[in-house]
């Protein structure tokens, strides 16, 4: 198993900030979570260095 620092660094950041964001405003949460998939999904298509 192959992960860089980088690639562990970003998801739990990425994660803490759409868990507050959904608290600060609850009515976009399926926008949050969609982008949240979107991103994680594409780390991991994205071949590692």
């Amino acid at each position: 198993m192959n992960l860089s620092l980088s690639h562990l660094a970003v998801e739990p950041v990425l994660a803490i900030l759409v868990g507050i964001l959904i608290l600060v405003a609850p009515r976009f949460l399926n926008y949050f979570v969609a982008v949240y998939l979107i991103v994680i999904g594409v780390m991991g298509l994205v071949p590692a260095r």
